[in-house]
């Protein structure tokens, strides 16, 4: 009889904890069993857990997604500690790409992703906030509005005339950059708090899949899952906001004095009568008139609240179906006076697997209300009106602010209008419901388990609508031209639109591996149709108005055939080929169809050479090049005729009877794709087991037959001018990415991410259309400061050279002969400098000390260009008796003291400014609370600043205006910020 020791044969229990080996923060929901069994577990919201039925000798594994599998031998222990590390094959080195996921390390493309646990902090309302400053090669420049909309490029675009937007796909689901009426941007129906992760591809190898639409780059939504276990987070942050610059314009006192120096004789029109007689023995002092000290752009800024909260649901319904529910509010402010943004949301995910895992079900659905008030932003006229004017009449008929008006209460004619009534006086509230999803069937067949088919059916429709309202007796208000107030109508309008995309995606997938080489096929059909309608009434008050009807806009509709393979030999020489023929609707037939192809190729020297190197431990040459399009001009039927009803003041009398007149639009039907082919080169590199890791790449681009909007040959059509397939453009650049992990320890953990970015566009040919001039200015008469000439960066500035005295001061009006004709007219003109910047730097840095986390993220731009307008549209000494009436100038005016904007002075490379700068846009530090309510949940506590400081030499405003035009900008916020975050 064999007889074992009793503690072979004992049943004992095990408890411990599990924590990241990164960031030393517990781990739910990770999987604890023995090995060779189906006796396991889950750890708890603290990491904790207890697995019972253990007995000496058996196997202890502890795995989760993304995460090195660990597994410890039970020697009757009764508590151990687990530090799980991040797996490379993990969730984090799996990149989402177009119709389907690859893993990093055999990524071929030019693809960067960044997942939940590294997006940026603090205020995040809409989702590209996300990135900003993240990824090489990408500039996201957000308005300063509430969930203002953003300009994103990849690599500056492709484009000059057509968009440079990039194709923004959620779940698959390829959406419409339009924005539906009544919201801030596309973007700001999502909550950012549903998403899991944000692919970037950016070369054409990576984006050809997705053909006609991928020129200007690709960028790819994953919202967040469900799981096994239930798992409960809130999310909850308040942020107080402020402006932390201004325009710098005379105060009450400084102005008085410019007055009696410059304006003697308007000195009695200062302030506002007093009702006081002047006393003839104080001659300095004007006892007749009330001084007021009103900063007027202190009266329409105002401090602002920013409210968020998220509740995220994730488990596994009937221990069978993972699912996530997610409700969320987030509420802005924005610095103007009734300026709001609110928008509640809710999500769901369904993901089944039937059919012993061969059937794979995926719902997403998400709907959200967005509310909004607009408010006007006459921030032109808080810097000019008369700082000795005060906010508010009593007397005024004018809903009891001050106006500019003659004895008998009407408006003074070119007067300007008191800012804060015009915000007061009007309103714009608006409305916009969305549904956004999609449905993905993913079959494996149970005769083939190596081929599987997957069909994805998505939709996302957009119905918005709004009532702007002007009081009638608001200066602003609609009239008939009078300046009496019995001559205004006031303002109330209503404006809707529909927007609905539909999406059907069709293919299969194969993938097998032969002997060495491992083979992946995809091939696939996609319809895509896009429908809207706009209707906007115009004033419902004007009894002279027009009121329109429904513009139905044609339909687009786009259809591609793809395929894609992928092959892998020996694990070290990977070739990717994809191909895509896309058909559009935009143009004609003959122009309908493109075919897009491209290949890259990557070498993995490390398996190659440094199989055994503990230093090396990534290294991968990749090459690839490719052919992407471009169809979005604005609208959809360009290429045919048509005709449009005239109004009714241009209609024909026949005998009695009015006849409504059919005008014809101006069409070209040799309208075709605009062509972008990329050449990329990188370099994938990681040492000492990836603790350092990072990128290093080049590129090459050109767009050629550009639709641009060009001149028609007189008499050629009914319009002077249209979009044209003319010209192209070359893209050249390089980028740089490092991650590391600086300090790895239990209770030390310190990661920075770096990237630096530089490119530069040309424009090759412009054949009849070269040097167009673009980028209009206000001030004086107008005009435009930038042009697209040949052999130059788009929107450079088309300027004078201006002249100095010799004590370095401008002379007004004083510009360089260039051409040496002694005549200053538009042939001195040169070219200076333009709005991209000379070099792009992000950095990241992210600290865990026991329980705290510290991190912020810094962004620089360095030799961009900006032209301040409004300096050039405003700072001149004239302007302070402009119209007859005293107006406040900018402190700058007395910098150059011009006296107008006339000799083309506005035209000065005087106003272009060097506007690089270093920001610091969040701060955040933060202290989790492990084992709050008896473990059974975690709490983290954390304060931030969101804007912190900026560093530059721009004397303007704000040194990052996407046009490079600066006209009195929607300033950003200072905003200070408390969140807490519980997980159960």
């Amino acid at each position: 009889m064999l007889v074992l020791p009793l503690s072979v044969l004992a049943q004992n229990s095990l408890s411990g904890k599990v924590t990241d080996a990164s960031s030393n923060q517990a781990m739910s929901g990770v999987s604890v069993a023995i090995t060779g069994t189906s006796n396991g577990t889950f750890t708890n919201s603290d990491g904790t857990f207890t697995l019972k039925n253990v007995k000496s000798g058996d196997n202890v594994s502890f795995s989760f997604l993304g995460f090195k599998t660990e597994t410890i031998a039970y020697s009757n222990q009764q508590n151990i500690s687990v530090s799980l590390q991040q797996d490379g094959q993990g969730i984090e080195e799996v990149l989402v790409v177009g119709y389907g996921k690859v893993k990093k390390k055999d990524a071929t493309g030019s693809v960067t992703q960044i997942s939940a646990k590294d997006f940026n902090k603090g205020a995040t309302p809409t989702v590209e906030n996300l990135l900003n400053g993240r990824v090489a090669g990408l500039q996201i420049n957000t308005g300063g509005g509430p969930a203002s909309g953003s300009a994103i490029r990849i690599r500056g675009g492709a484009s000059i005339t057509a968009t440079n937007d990039p194709l923004i796909v959620v779940d698959g689901l390829p959406i419409s950059n339009e924005s539906p009426a009544g919201s801030r941007n596309f973007l700001a129906t999502l909550d950012p708090n549903t998403v899991e992760s944000i692919s970037v591809l950016k070369d054409a190898s990576a984006t050809a899949i997705y053909g006609s639409r991928a020129s200007n780059g690709v960028i790819i939504i994953t919202t967040k899952k469900g799981g096994k276990k239930l798992k409960v987070d809130y999310n909850f942050q308040y942020g107080s906001g402020k402006h932390y610059r201004k325009i710098d314009v005379l105060s009450s006192d400084e102005f008085v004095a410019k007055a009696q120096q410059l304006y003697p004789a308007q000195v009695g029109t200062l302030g506002v009568p007093s009702g006081i007689a002047d006393n003839p023995a104080t001659p300095n002092i004007n006892e007749s008139r009330t001084i007021y000290n009103t900063d007027w752009q202190e009266e329409i800024f105002k401090q602002t609240d920013y409210v968020t909260n998220n509740l995220n649901l994730s488990g596994s319904l009937f221990d069978k179906v993972p699912a996530r529910l997610s409700v969320g509010n987030t509420y802005q402010e924005g610095l103007i006076m009734t300026d709001k943004f609110n928008r509640s949301t809710a999500g769901l995910n369904l993901s089944p697997s039937l059919f012993k895992d061969h059937l794979k079900l995926t719902l997403n659905a998400n709907i959200s209300n967005e509310k909004n008030n607009f408010a006007r932003t006459p921030i032109g006229s808080a810097i000019r009106f008369d700082p000795t004017k005060p906010v508010y009449d009593a007397n005024s008929q004018w809903g009891g602010f001050y106006e500019y008006t003659g004895s008998n209460g009407n408006l003074t004619a070119l007067a300007p209008r008191n800012p804060v009534a015009e915000i007061m006086q009007s309103t714009n509230a608006s409305k916009v419901n969305r549904i956004l999803g999609n449905l993905q069937m993913d079959y494996k067949f149970h005769f083939l388990p190596e081929l599987r088919a997957v069909v994805n059916f998505g939709y996302d429709q957009s119905k918005g609508e709004g009532n702007p309202t002007v009081a009638r007796n608001s200066a602003v208000s609609d009239g008939n031209g009078g300046n009496a107030l019995s001559d205004k109508y006031g303002e109330r309008s209503n404006y809707s639109s529909s927007f609905t995309n539909k999406l059907l995606d069709g293919y299969f997938v194969y993938a097998k591996k032969f002997g060495k080489l491992d083979f992946e096929g995809t091939t696939g059909y996609s319809y895509q149709k896009f429908s809207e309608e706009r209707f906007n009434s115009g004033n419902l008050l004007n009894p002279t108005a027009d009121f329109s009807d429904i513009d139905r806009s044609t339909d687009r509709v786009l259809i591609g055939y793809f395929a894609r393979t992928n092959l892998t030999y020996k694990d070290k020489y990977l070739l990717t080929l994809t191909y895509r023929r896309d058909g559009t609707s935009v143009f004609s037939k003959e122009n309908q169809f493109g075919n897009f192809p491209a290949a890259s190729f990557a070498w993995k020297l490390n398996n190659e050479f440094f199989a055994n190197s503990k230093t090396i431990s990534d290294l991968k040459l990749r090459a690839g090049w490719g052919i992407t399009g471009q169809q979005d001009l604005g609208r959809r039927d360009y290429f045919q005729p048509q005709y449009t009803t005239g109004t009714p003041g241009s209609q024909y009398v026949f005998g009695t009877s009015p006849i409504t007149v059919g005008l014809p639009k101006d069409y070209n039907p040799n309208l075709k794709w605009e062509e972008t082919t990329t050449y990329n080169v990188g370099l994938d590199y990681g040492l000492f087991n990836n603790r350092i890791s990072g990128s290093v790449e080049g590129y090459y681009k050109l767009s050629e037959d550009l639709l641009f909007n060009a001149p028609f040959a007189d008499g050629s059509n009914f319009s002077n001018n249209g979009p044209q397939n003319i010209g192209s453009l070359d893209i050249k650049g390089i980028e740089f990415t490092l991650n590391a992990e600086i300090v790895k320890k239990e209770k030390f953990n310190w990661n920075v991410n770096f990237n630096a970015s530089k490119f530069e566009r040309r424009i090759k040919s412009l054949k009849t259309v070269n040097n167009t001039p673009t980028g209009g200015i206000g001030g004086g008469t107008g005009g435009n400061i930038q042009v697209f000439s040949e052999e130059w960066t788009p929107n450079s500035f088309y300027v004078y050279q201006q002249l100095y005295n010799t004590d370095g001061s401008p002379i007004e009006g004083g510009f360089a002969d260039l051409n040496g004709d002694n005549i200053i007219n538009d042939k001195d003109k040169y070219i200076r400098n333009n709005t991209d910047p000379d070099l792009l730097l992000g950095f990241q840095s992210t600290m865990n000390v026991y329980n705290f986390d510290f991190s912020f993220n810094l962004r620089a731009s360095i030799g961009n260009r900006m032209y301040n307008n409004v300096n050039s549209g405003n700072a001149y000494t004239n302007n302070m008796f402009a119209n007859s009436i005293l107006s406040n100038v900018p402190t700058s005016t007395f910098d150059s003291n011009f006296a107008s904007s006339g000799n083309n002075v506005i035209f000065s490379d005087y106003y272009i400014e060097n506007a690089s700068f270093l920001k610091m846009d969040n701060i955040t530090l933060g202290y989790t609370f492990p084992n709050w309510l008896e473990g059974k949940a975690s709490v983290r506590l954390s304060a931030g600043v969101q804007n912190a400081f900026v560093i530059t030499k721009y004397s303007g405003l704000d040194p990052e205006i996407f046009n490079g035009i600066d006209n009195t900008i929607y300033p950003r916020q200072r905003q200070f910020l408390f969140g807490v975050n519980m997980k159960f």
